[in-house]
């Protein structure tokens, strides 16, 4: 999803957010956009944070070959190489977080973090199992979807990219990275076992794919799915709302001057989808499939039929991470049926 060049402007850096380099965002850290080889996302934001023992990296990127050598050049601009990395504080298991942490962390002997609520799905991937989403595909009706699914082919997954991490973060803790004090945040949504991590001192929250200054996070997308990703998403974002206003350091997308403010939009933006989903099934009980063939996607405000494949089962099972909570809400009501779950306003 393409945004407004000023939006897309970073101020660290005065370019194009994704633009190669080590931005400076504080003291001490640097910005490293690695480009993402897949329409859409143009790069993941590493970030570099220096210690008097080497680099912490919060996430890793892509291991691909591209993303290994934008990561080389940036830390080269800082002195530095991948030998210098001591720690890998990965956000999430996505690939384009957690794959180069992987590869580099056995290579040059880091230290790879990543949430406990991570394991299942990291399980699933070792075995190249899809997992729930065919099945939620399945039950939203988008038996359309599946088929082409078999279209593209499970790809080869290289058991280097997927290892298991050194240390599984457990609940809420702190984290000294040098001289900082970082608080890692659970904030499953997303995924299950997304992290945050919060430099209170420095005004900063290295916030990964849960609040993103340009785009919303996709929701329920999942191997290892869980029966309320939204409800759990916003309730995340309420726990952010509540803490002390930071820098929003975003995994994609340009550094912005407030957390608080972004939360604020992500919020309004669900409620107003859990609107729309609500209308949608007033009139006929409806599949998740059909209601999300009835509403825009993107800012731009396209239609369901002319995403792709990708695109198109990420917004079925959003549309039925939103159904949910209009049922959790008492609003409506599901039904199980032999063409998908039925979902009808109470």
């Amino acid at each position: 999803m393409s945004v407004p060049t000023s939006k897309a402007v970073s101020p660290d850096s005065g370019e194009h957010w994704a633009e190669p380099g080590a931005w400076k965002v504080a003291e001490g850290i640097h910005r490293i956009p690695l480009p993402l080889p897949m329409d859409g996302l143009k790069a993941v934001n590493v970030y570099a944070v220096e210690t008097p023992s080497g680099l912490t990296l919060m996430d890793g990127g892509w291991a691909v070959p591209e993303g290994r050598e934008a990561l080389e050049k940036g830390l080269a601009l800082l002195g530095a190489g991948v030998g210098d990395i001591t720690d890998f504080l990965v956000t999430h298991v996505h690939r384009d977080h957690y794959s180069l942490a992987a590869v580099l962390g056995t290579e040059v002997g880091a230290t790879v973090r990543l949430g406990s609520g991570e394991r299942a799905t990291l399980e699933l991937v070792q075995r190249g199992e899809e997992g729930a989403m065919l099945h939620n595909l399945q039950v939203s009706g988008a038996q359309a979807l599946i088929e082409r699914w078999g279209d593209v082919g499970r790809p080869v997954q290289d058991p280097s990219h997927w290892r298991d991490p050194d240390i599984w973060l457990e609940g809420d803790t702190t984290i000294t990275v040098g001289e900082r004090s970082l608080a890692a945040i659970h904030t499953p949504g997303h995924t299950q076992g997304h992290y945050v991590y919060a430099d209170h001192d420095a005004g900063l929250l290295f916030s990964g794919d849960h609040v993103l200054p340009t785009i919303t996070p996709s929701i329920g997308f999942e191997p290892a799915s869980t029966a309320t990703p939204l409800r759990d998403f916003m309730a995340s974002l309420t726990r952010m709302r509540a803490l002390p206003d930071l820098r929003l350091l975003p995994a994609h997308g340009p550094v912005a001057p407030s957390v608080h403010a972004r939360v604020d939009e992500l919020l309004e933006h669900h409620e107003h989808r859990l609107a729309l989903s609500l209308e949608a099934i007033r009139a006929n009980p409806s599949t998740a499939y059909q209601v999300a063939g009835e509403l825009p996607w993107t800012r731009h405000e396209h239609r369901f039929d002319t995403l792709d494949m990708f695109n198109g089962s990420l917004a079925v099972l959003e549309t039925l991470a939103h159904l949910d909570v209009i049922v959790a809400r008492g609003l409506a009501t599901r039904t199980t049926a032999a063409e998908g779950d039925l979902f009808s306003a109470a």
